[in-house]
């Protein structure tokens, strides 16, 4: 791999649209009216007439509109230019047929209040998505309205309460008020467990990346213990191998497991969380099931529940009858809606059209290629990178800087570094009990040359970081701006511009 230099970065930067304006500039010319001219007045009311002129509108060339945005498009890093190594949220290539699948106009565009008579196809999509989902997971109750996986992580936590409400008592001495999450879990697990009124309590992990049972045993002789939420494969990357007993313990305390399922992509087609004793889980559909996570959203996380948890499951159900698909809103322990309509349903028209088109086979292959691409990684860099867990990683593996930082180089450097070879940066500095940890997940959309081009990239890296570490200190070298800020940035964001062009921080 031919190696990047430093002094290649661009200081140049591109100005706003806005601060090209030209008075005077356009870049459109209008036809000729092909009929009689009429006084403005005439044609529009006053009160829908603007007063200031389209005052800050930039005045610009149909040339300047051309190359400023073609200029910005390719500073962009986009999963059609390459893989994102990017650990816990997984950016991976997904077929173009299920965004086509997701934009048919009988369903594109379907009006959310249309009766059901008038979208018994789009009810139709979330029953079968639903059933598909019941066997994936091995969990018979399914809801589709959370809109994101946090979201989802709620609704399931939300539905522990209400069971837990109904099968204990409501008072205040009855209730169980304890939520136990391991110190490996995703982070909106303990937001998600407050919001819903639950105190916190973390179990530790064993040195190995495993939950700790004898910790776990220990917080739940309580009688407290209202659940645990469990991330597995757990956020370094390992599955939890005593996860049948941990839900044991759990259980006998009187308590439910849920458990997070951001991680499915190591598990689809080969294990069932359902077949694990696990009493809830959410699933995100924008990361295991085709919607591209990127963006800011929209997303999907499907609450899935066992057949006792299923009358707590927010309202309305997709339904089956003798007149076709129906939306039933007659649970009376439901806990309610959660979300405006049914969830986002573009979201699960692209569910659908990859689970479909992939087959049982087909899913169960997906998963064994991102756990082979995660182990080839962890196999090629294990000798230039320090690997705090040696247990055959899943989807995704962890390193550290641990080697490197003893020449003043650190994971962020590393991951700077990264960049000038082309390559988005891994995840860093998560999970938040490996120091200096770096998480790499490769996905299954990723083959082996373009695994073996990031290997070669993080081989050299920790070549300069022994040889010339200045080099790696001060990457990026090959971005127009060099090295950023991350800290200013987060402390004095500059949010909008300004026509005067003050820039105002927020």
């Amino acid at each position: 791999m031919n190696q990047p230099k430093a002094s290649t970065h661009i200081t140049q930067n591109e100005s706003l649209i806005f601060e090209r304006s030209q008075t005077g500039r356009t870049g459109y010319r209008l036809p000729a009216l092909d009929v009689d001219e009429a006084p403005l007045d005439q044609l529009v009311p006053a009160r829908l007439r603007r007063e200031d002129d389209l005052a800050g509108v930039p005045e610009v060339s149909e040339v300047d509109v051309v190359r400023h945005f073609t200029r910005i498009s390719t500073w962009n890093y986009h999963i059609d230019l390459g893989m994102y190594p990017l650990g816990s949220c997984t950016m991976k290539y997904n077929s173009r047929l299920n965004e086509r699948v997701a934009r048919i106009p009988g369903f594109a565009n379907l009006h959310p209040l249309a009766p059901e008579r008038d979208a018994q196809g789009a009810l139709q999509v979330i029953y079968e998505l639903q059933q598909h989902l019941a066997e994936i997971t091995g969990l018979a109750g399914i809801s589709l309205q959370p809109a994101a996986g946090a979201h989802g992580e709620m609704t399931g936590v939300m539905i522990i309460r209400a069971f837990l409400d109904a099968r204990d008592g409501a008072t205040e001495e009855k209730r169980r008020h304890v939520m136990l999450i391991p110190d490996s879990a995703h982070g909106t697990n303990p937001a998600s467990a407050h919001l819903s009124g639950f105190t916190v309590k973390t179990v530790r992990s064993t040195p190995e990346g495993q939950t700790d049972l004898d910790a776990l045993r220990e917080l739940c002789a309580s009688n407290d213990v209202a659940g645990l939420m469990l991330t597995n494969p757990n956020t370094v990357g390992l599955f939890e191998k005593n996860i049948r007993e941990i839900c044991r313990i759990v259980h006998d305390a009187g308590g439910l497991v849920y458990m997070d399922g951001a991680n499915m992509n190591a598990l689809v087609g080969w294990a069932r969380p359902g077949d694990m004793g696990v009493d809830v889980i959410h699933l995100n559909l924008h990361k295991t099931f085709s919607t591209p996570h990127g963006g800011g959203g929209p997303g999907s996380g499907p609450c899935c529940c066992t057949r006792e948890l299923e009358p707590y499951l927010p309202v309305p159900r997709v339904v089956r009858d003798d007149d076709g698909f129906a939306l039933d809103y007659g649970e009376p322990r439901s806990i309610g809606r959660v979300k405006a309509f049914f969830g986002n349903f573009g979201m699960h028209l692209r569910a659908l059209s990859y689970i479909l088109t992939h087959g049982a086979d087909g899913l169960r292959e997906a998963t064994e290629a991102a756990v082979l691409n995660a182990r080839v990684i962890a196999r090629e860099l294990t000798g230039e990178y320090d690997r705090p867990f040696n247990d055959p990683p899943m989807h995704e593996v962890v390193f550290t800087d641990k080697r490197q930082g003893r020449k003043g180089v650190n994971t962020l450097d590393i991951a700077k570094r990264l960049i000038d070879y082309g390559f988005h940066p891994m995840t860093i500095y998560f999970p938040l009990i490996v120091q200096g940890a770096m998480l790499i997940e490769p996905t299954e959309s990723v083959g082996r040359q373009e695994i073996q081009q990031f290997v070669e990239a993080m081989r050299a890296i920790s070549r300069e970081a022994e040889e010339t570490p200045e080099l790696v200190r001060n990457a990026p070298h090959t971005t127009r701006i060099g090295r950023l800020d991350e800290a200013a940035a987060a402390r004095k964001p500059v949010l909008r511009w300004q026509p005067e062009g003050k820039a105002t921080a927020a």
